[in-house]
């Protein structure tokens, strides 16, 4: 029998156009000799449809459904409630596959709600998507694992009512230029590059738009890396893969809508280099309680120092994506990668 899918996708975050962009990748290559896709869409006022294609997804068309889709918090059900013009049934489900980035998504809170559902789901839990998406608390982690990052100051938005005296904490540890993130914001949403204390100010300010803990880091200057993860009981790290951006930092923009920004599989670097990254992709992944999929970002500082930078527990799926690229270089191409995400998913409710 085929298995039902549902794949959630769009949200309440920033971003929610890419979203919908790897929810489309993700649908293509799922069997459909194997399963059942349902497609769950979630507008960026929180309506949650049901879609009937593909193409309603490509087109933007999807938002104009008059079928709402809800997960049932009843165990009993494992399944959507379909509700349309004063009438519902129930959809079950047997495994649920978001392909939702940032907050709303990414950081544990709908994962609660599957948990409550007891319905299988790909990606990592809880605890562990609520942490990794909190780039303050990951750091946290990652100092006690000895694994070299950047050095940072933890600011409050609160803070920012006495600005001098936290301008004045972060200058005390760190070194212009220095960087500036949201502390939960996704995709580089909200980060500034501070040059000095003029522009540290506005940069704290910006950062305190999206999140009410801000980060402060040190600048490194390096190639920017990344590793997949994959796994549960058995973890594995794929090869190492590189970022050229094309702006002064990859941000938003210059991920998803520069095209001068590349991305390099297998690049150039020393081999304890690269085992180094795998090693210390695989060991934040546990650290964080990961499960099923994360992608895991490193610099190479200009001494071949590797360092820290962040873990992304849903990572994207578009065409540009650096974690079906990886795993596609090692010759798991993303039915088979979707396939066995959704193993991981069942394995982890046994």
């Amino acid at each position: 029998m085929k298995k039902n899918i549902a794949v959630i996708f769009g949200g309440r975050s920033s971003e929610h156009e890419v979203s919908c962009v790897s929810a489309a990748t993700v649908i293509r290559s799922l069997d459909e000799e194997k399963y059942n896709v349902i497609l769950v869409g979630i507008t960026k006022d929180g309506r949650w449809l049901l879609v009937d294609k593909l193409k309603e997804i490509e087109d933007g068309s999807w938002r104009e459904s008059r079928v709402n889709a809800i997960i049932s918090p009843d165990t009993e059900d494992k399944a959507l409630v379909l509700l349309a013009e004063g009438t519902y049934r129930l959809q079950p489900v047997d495994v649920i596959f978001p392909v939702l980035h940032g907050l709303n998504g990414e950081d544990g809170t709908i994962q609660g709600l599957f948990e409550m559902a007891q319905i299988p789901y790909v990606g990592c839990g809880v605890l562990a998507s609520a942490v990794s998406m909190d780039k303050v608390y990951t750091k946290i982690i990652v100092e006690d694992l000895g694994i070299r990052q950047a050095q940072f100051v933890h600011i409050r938005r609160s803070d920012l009512t006495q600005m001098e005296d936290a301008l004045d904490r972060a200058e005390a540890k760190l070194s212009y230029p220095m960087f500036v993130k949201p502390s939960r914001a996704g995709s580089s949403v909200g980060v500034s590059k501070a040059e000095d204390r003029e522009a540290l100010s506005k940069a704290l300010s910006k950062a305190a738009e999206h999140d009410r803990n801000i980060l402060v880091e040190e600048t490194i200057v390096g190639r920017e890396v990344e590793c997949a993860v994959l796994g549960g009981k058995e973890i594995k790290a794929s090869g190492v893969g590189e970022i050229l951006a094309a702006a002064d930092f990859y941000d938003y923009d210059a991920k998803y809508n520069n095209q001068e920004s590349k991305t390099l599989i297998d690049p150039p670097m020393p081999e304890e280099t690269r085992e180094e990254i795998r090693k210390s992709a695989a060991e934040i992944f546990k650290a964080v309680d990961g499960y099923g999929l994360s992608r895991v970002d490193f610099f190479i500082a200009e001494n071949g120092e590797v360092v820290f930078n962040e873990i992304n527990t849903l990572p994207g799926f578009t065409s540009i994506s650096m974690y079906p690229m990886l795993w596609a270089a090692q010759g798991i191409k993303t039915p088979a990668l979707a396939d066995e995400l959704i193993r991981l998913a069942e394995e982890r409710f046994e």
